[in-house]
């Protein structure tokens, strides 16, 4: 029935990786089903018979879609059924589109998708990178033009030994989680949280991923030079190099000199005039081909500022390669907000908040992995306005929640333990103003607004992008991109650390991948960025955590009772534990092991209700919190 079966084995990093082929999903272009251990996903990639009109841009999905069967679990909503994706299935289609997308023709306007089904979960076997390498696989061997194949490995740093895709084991020890894909020749994708893990290290974990995942790319070779398909033919949807030309001759030193500016607003004021022009001096090419005309001014931006930048080391608003937009930093900027800071970098300017609460306000996660919650929660908000236009907020989307996890990753690490700082901590980040590297403009004013708040993190955090400029086997890079270097450059190279090390990286390509020797180029700008930012502006701003919460901020005390006494300070139904909170104010949360935290705007009452639960362990079962020492103690409180 299935004559077009095939399997195909290899092993990676110690554990076996199974390819299946012409069995399943066989209208898709190319499909695959990847079993990496026990980790089992169907890989597949389709594409559109025809091009998407009226765009200028590759129309590409990638879908990771999670199914709680795969571990054995019913979904905890009302309906039963898992609903929109989670947050780590958004991240993780982002971190498999980023390497996929380069790789495609710059000329390709057919719609493709490529969905990834986790069907089953080994714990000790990534779903993300098999998902990664499924992907490969189903555009590797279906006709759709691409340029790949890739291959994706994850990388822990346990007892400072660098482990290829280690196991849930090492995992929870590890002081790194790296994840790099790679192509034959080059790192095409790098995505990590680390510990403050040294610049050096780093690297040497980047470049052990990718030798490792040589050997799955050899692999997929071998499958695609027996199972893959001819790549089919498309309409061009280059410019018309005719009317570019004549575009060009028209417009090009009025282009030059609208783009000379360090003021956004003046560029866009500028540009929108020599659009007005040409379309003047071109009528007979307005009404049918404005789109391509628009398309041939956005190109010639791009030679401009490329030429620049190759040619001259010139920047758009005059600065060296290697200088930093003007900064400035403030914190307590919102009177009531428990914790605030303002971050502006140029005319990027990122105001966090910080909000304080009870450990029972931690977030509930019902995802693929053993985390159940999480205590501290980053948001970022990129309203319409913060560029200049008027679009209504819709929610979240997809770049939104990326560049919140970014910042919460980077943030993770100077956290201080639930023990020491017995509070959730939710960050929002507000981009209101917007020029470039606002994702690393919010982990500064994160930093900040997290010091402002009296949260004791054990080191200030800094974020800075590196940009990438190239010509044949040419390249230069630049530090601290704005808007227009990143829309015409190749590279955003974004960075976070401390002064120890690095906390977040997230590398977003527009070429075929990155050399050793502008890795190592793009950590050494980073690197002294960032050293730059936390003392020239930082720490000027705020040079340690406050010794204090503020007084709007909720008081947390932490205590531990006998798990025998759990039930009793509870109560029956309940009844005792509600009764100290009523006549208190204040919130008490217990956990499983005999953990008390006890929350509330009074500290000295927060203070006097963790001594009487202290009282637990003596005095005697049948008078404890009785009714008459629960009203001595709120007459105590409120008086």
């Amino acid at each position: 029935m299935f004559e077009n079966y095939r399997v195909f084995k290899t092993e990676y990093a110690g554990r076996p990786l199974v390819v299946e082929t012409g069995k399943i999903a066989q209208l898709a272009n190319g499909s695959a089903l990847v079993k990496y251990g026990d980790t089992t996903i169907l890989a597949t990639a389709t594409a559109s018979d025809k091009p998407r009109d009226g765009i200028d841009f590759l129309p590409l999905s990638v879908e990771y879609e999670e199914r709680l069967y795969a571990v054995g679990r019913i979904p905890g909503s009302f309906l039963k059924r898992e609903g929109k994706p989670t947050e780590k299935a958004i991240l993780t289609s982002r971190v498999i589109d980023r390497p996929v997308r380069p790789l495609f023709p710059k000329d390709l306007r057919n719609d493709v998708l490529v969905d990834l089904l986790v069907l089953s979960v080994d714990p000790d076997c990534s779903p993300e990178i098999t998902g990664m390498i499924g992907a490969s696989i189903a555009l590797s061997i279906s006709d759709i033009p691409w340029n790949g194949p890739i291959a994706g490995a994850f990388v822990g740093l346990v007892d400072g030994q660098i482990v290829i895709n280690p196991t849930q084991a090492q995992r929870e020890v590890s002081t790194l989680e790296l994840t790099v894909a790679s192509s034959e020749k080059k790192v095409v994708m790098i995505e990590a949280g680390a510990k403050e893990v040294e610049d050096d290290k780093m690297f040497e974990a980047i470049m052990a991923a990718y030798n490792e995942s040589q050997t799955v790319i050899k692999f997929i070779n071998e499958i695609v030079a027996e199972i893959g398909k001819p790549k089919f033919g498309y309409p061009s949807c280059e410019v018309d190099h005719d009317l570019y030309d004549k575009i060009a001759d028209f417009a090009i030193e009025k282009v030059r000199f609208a783009l000379d500016t360090d003021d956004k607003l003046v560029r866009e004021e500028r540009l929108g005039k020599v659009y007005d022009e040409v379309f003047e001096q071109f009528p007979e090419d307005t009404e049918e081909r404005k789109p391509m005309m628009e398309e041939c001014l956005y190109k010639l931006q791009k030679f401009v500022v490329r030429r620049w930048l190759l040619d001259e080391k010139k920047r758009v608003d005059g600065r060296k390669m290697d200088q930093i937009r003007p900064l400035a930093s403030e914190v307590d900027i919102t009177p009531r907000t428990h914790g605030s800071a303002l971050f502006t970098r140029g005319q990027t300017q990122v105001l966090t908040t910080a909000t304080l609460g009870p450990v029972s306000d931690a977030q509930l996660l019902d995802g693929l992995d053993d985390d159940e919650s999480k205590r501290y929660m980053h948001h970022y908000n990129f309203p319409s306005y913060s560029v200049g236009e008027t679009k209504p907020s819709r929610g979240p989307g997809r770049r939104e929640i990326g560049h919140g996890a970014l910042a919460e990753r980077a943030l993770v690490p100077v956290l201080p333990t639930v023990e020491e700082f017995p509070y959730a901590i939710r960050l929002v980040s507000e981009v209101v103003s917007s020029n470039g590297s606002t994702s690393q403009g919010s982990i500064c004013a994160s930093t900040l607004a997290l010091m402002d708040a009296g949260v004791p993190i054990t080191a200030p955090v800094a974020g800075i992008s590196c940009g990438l400029i190239t010509e044949g086997d040419g390249w230069d890079t630049m530090l601290d991109i704005q808007g227009l270097e990143d829309f015409f450059g190749d590279m955003d190279f974004k960075v976070a650390g401390t002064k120890k090390g690095i906390t977040a990286i997230q590398m977003d390509l527009k070429i075929d991948g990155l050399t050793p020797e502008i890795i190592k180029k793009a950590f050494e700008m980073t690197r002294a960025g960032r050293f730059y930012i936390l003392d020239e502006v930082m720490l000027k701003a705020i040079a340690e955590p406050r010794p204090e919460v503020k007084d709007c901020a909720p008081k947390m005390l932490s205590t531990k009772i006998d798990v025998d006494k759990i039930a009793e300070v509870i109560g029956k139904g309940g009844k005792v534990i509600q009764k100290i909170c009523a006549d208190t104010g204040a919130k008490i949360d217990i956990e499983e092991d005999g953990s008390v935290f006890i929350s509330g705007i009074d500290k000295a009452a927060c203070e006097r209700l963790s001594r009487l639960l202290k009282l637990s362990h003596t005095i005697p079962r049948s008078v404890q919190y009785s009714l008459v020492q629960l009203q001595e103690f709120s007459i105590s409180v409120h008086s």
